[in-house]
């Protein structure tokens, strides 16, 4: 294959937006001076322009929070102007703009967000002690601005808003905030519902807006059902 041909094929392409993919693993964001962006450490694979890279600390609140949630992310905050690469060891990238919303999301999905974003970190409400510890956490995002999170394989966007919808939590992804939850049990199923789980416990969700799932059930960075 020469080179016309690679570049044709796999070379970069004009960005549409403030974050674009290419491919399906990999999220191209467009930097411009003032418009920072938080990411996970170790995650730029390429840039173009002239990008700084800075480690990010987290408020003491948020550290001792984190800690307790399992959810402490490591992130370094890029500013520059240019052309960012970035990847996450071969995992799928998906992109999505919050326009005065919110998203809550497993702290080890997240590959990165603008710095306008409100970040927090938090119990989800409506499933307390029906998972390992006290509850469940996640890391909340809103306010107006991209975020780029990962998945184990191509994910599957659920709408919960005609119809109860259920998820294996090892499988959990994110889901949007404005959602109502509950834990539920399926009777009498035991461990043939939830392969990541051994348990017949699931997440439910009702309500305007989505929830993403990954097609693995990732026990190793997840909570645990407690029995």
């Amino acid at each position: 294959m020469d080179q016309q041909m690679m570049m044709s094929a796999y070379g970069q392409q004009a960005p549409t937006a403030r974050m674009s993919p290419h491919g399906n693993k990999i999220c191209r964001v467009s930097l411009q001076q003032g418009q920072d962006l938080f990411a996970k450490q170790g995650s730029m694979i390429a840039y173009n322009g002239f990008i700084n890279f800075m480690p990010y600390r987290e408020s003491r609140g948020n550290r001792v929070r984190g800690r307790t949630a399992g959810e402490q992310l490591a992130l370094m905050q890029c500013q520059g102007q240019g052309d960012l690469y970035l990847a996450d060891y071969g995992a799928d990238v998906v992109m999505l703009q919050l326009q005065g919303n919110g998203i809550s999301v497993n702290g080890a999905n997240i590959l990165a967000f603008d710095a306008t974003l409100t970040k927090s970190i938090g119990w989800v409400s409506g499933i307390a002690n029906k998972f390992s510890g006290n509850g469940m956490t996640n890391i909340e995002l809103s306010g107006n601005g991209w975020v780029a999170i990962t998945t184990r394989g191509t994910p599957v966007v659920l709408n919960p808003s005609e119809q109860e919808t259920c998820v294996d939590p090892d499988a959990l992804v994110a889901w949007s905030t404005g959602l109502r939850i509950k834990s539920k049990r399926s009777a009498r199923m035991g461990a043939l519902v939830g392969r990541g789980t051994g348990e017949a416990m699931q997440v439910a969700f009702s309500g305007a807006g989505f929830v993403v799932v990954q097609p693995s059930e990732d026990s190793t960075d997840r909570f645990h059902i407690r029995g």
